[in-house]
């Protein structure tokens, strides 16, 4: 079979059988994975049973409910799923998360009734990313109906902790030493590939004050007061970041916001506690160990020497940026290729300012990038935002995109 006959019959099988795919969507996103709660089990075990319906082996990676519960979640059931084809080739892995920020205000389309309407299938998860079980899945189920002469393996690694930081979903079937893959491709969108994404650091700050009656404020130490100048020092930080440019396309400058407020116990009542909850994203270039003691240092300056106050510092977060791994090369080039078969332009390999889950196969020495179903920017998708959705050609695009960058690894 020529180059030609063997990408016609992949993709032709994909367009086939694409309204099927389309259904399966529909019915991911119909599940909710709020996260939190972060109650993702039973679906998994939805996906699982869709799976072994096919007649496809699935294992069920149970996290310890204790370590769940501890981290913030409920339940969390990772999936792999291996199709082996023979000795000699390389080891696949393509992972799509499917916990999702709950949906929020705002919506015209139910977040959970994944209609379609003008060509969009709408619904929190459609575009990150629960489209992209189905575009990992069809890619394969396609390149399998074709019959060519596979070698090798892919595992899907379906996980549900993208939005705690992934530490219980990728990464703790890697440091369980549950995969090793040699190659992974993780959810994105059609048109770019990324192969780089910044690291974040969060962590939530408690300042520790004394209340007492607001008619004798003299009487307590006010942290909300002492907070104010701790607000004041991040945002002027904040500000001074954006003199640090990063030298990989996509990625700009780093950032730092405080995304959570809280504190107090009435209007007439001087604060005596404040917690303030602080994101700060790093470039690749930076030293997450260095940002880390700035920040700390950042916190702390302001108040230090106020009488009554008491600041503490817990890391809630430390995601490492990703950066490109030798051997990524070999995926970028054949999805750059077929991509601009499918859609008619070149598509850049850049980075993107988010984290994600793909650095936690980069930490353990596995070439990564980020490419899958959905538009030209984030933005756009409305990822966490209402109205979610995916454009539905950009669903059947990046499947046979996918399909085609596998038979290049695999044949």
């Amino acid at each position: 079979m020529t180059p030609d006959a063997q990408a016609s019959s992949i993709t032709g099988w994909i367009d086939t059988h694409f309204d099927e795919q389309v259904a399966l969507l529909q019915n991911l996103v119909r599940i909710p994975t709020d996260t939190p709660p972060g109650n993702t089990a039973p679906h998994a075990e939805a996906v699982a049973t869709t799976l072994e319906s096919w007649g496809w082996d699935v294992e069920r990676h149970t996290v310890p409910e204790k370590q769940v519960r501890d981290y913030g979640m409920q339940s969390i059931t990772n999936l792999i799923v291996r199709r082996h084809y023979s000795e000699g080739g390389p080891v696949i892995a393509l992972n799509a998360h499917g916990d999702v920020v709950p949906p929020g205000d705002g919506w015209s389309q139910s977040p959970y009734g994944a209609n379609i309407e003008d060509g969009r299938l709408y619904g929190r998860a459609a575009a990150v990313s629960k489209s992209d079980f189905t575009t990992y899945l069809y890619a394969v189920r396609a390149l399998e109906a074709s019959q060519l002469p596979l070698r090798g393996t892919v595992e899907f690694h379906f996980t549900y902790d993208e939005e705690f930081g992934g530490l219980l979903g990728p990464g703790w079937l890697l440091e369980q030493g549950l995969t090793k893959p040699d190659y992974a491709l993780c959810a994105s969108f059609s048109y770019e590939v990324v192969t780089a994404h910044n690291g974040c650091l969060q962590f939530e700050v408690t300042v520790n004050g004394k209340a007492t009656h607001g008619a004798m404020p003299h009487t307590g130490h006010d942290a909300l007061q002492a907070a104010t100048r701790i607000l004041q020092a991040v945002y002027a930080k904040a500000a001074s970041l954006k003199a640090i440019s990063s030298s990989i396309p996509g990625i700009s400058s780093p950032t730092m916001i405080v995304g959570h407020i809280e504190g107090g116990t009435n209007t007439n009542v001087v604060p005596g506690k404040v917690v303030l909850k602080l994101d700060r994203r790093l470039i690749p270039e930076e030293d997450p160990q260095r940002v880390e003691a700035e920040v700390r240092a950042l916190i702390v300056s302001p108040v230090s020497g106020l009488p009554g106050i008491h600041v503490d510092i817990r890391r809630i977060l430390r995601a490492n940026a990703l950066r490109p791994l030798p051997g990524h090369e070999r995926m970028v080039a054949s999805l750059q290729k077929h991509a601009r078969t499918v859609f008619g332009e070149d598509i850049p390999a850049v980075g993107t300012p988010l984290y994600a889950d793909a650095r936690l196969y980069g930490e353990h020495g596995v070439p990564v990038v980020m490419y899958g179903a959905g538009p030209r920017t984030l933005m756009e998708s409305k990822a966490k935002q209402a109205d979610e959705n995916v454009v539905l050609e950009d669903l059947r695009g990046a499947t046979k995109v996918v399909a085609l960058m596998l038979a290049d690894l695999l044949v």
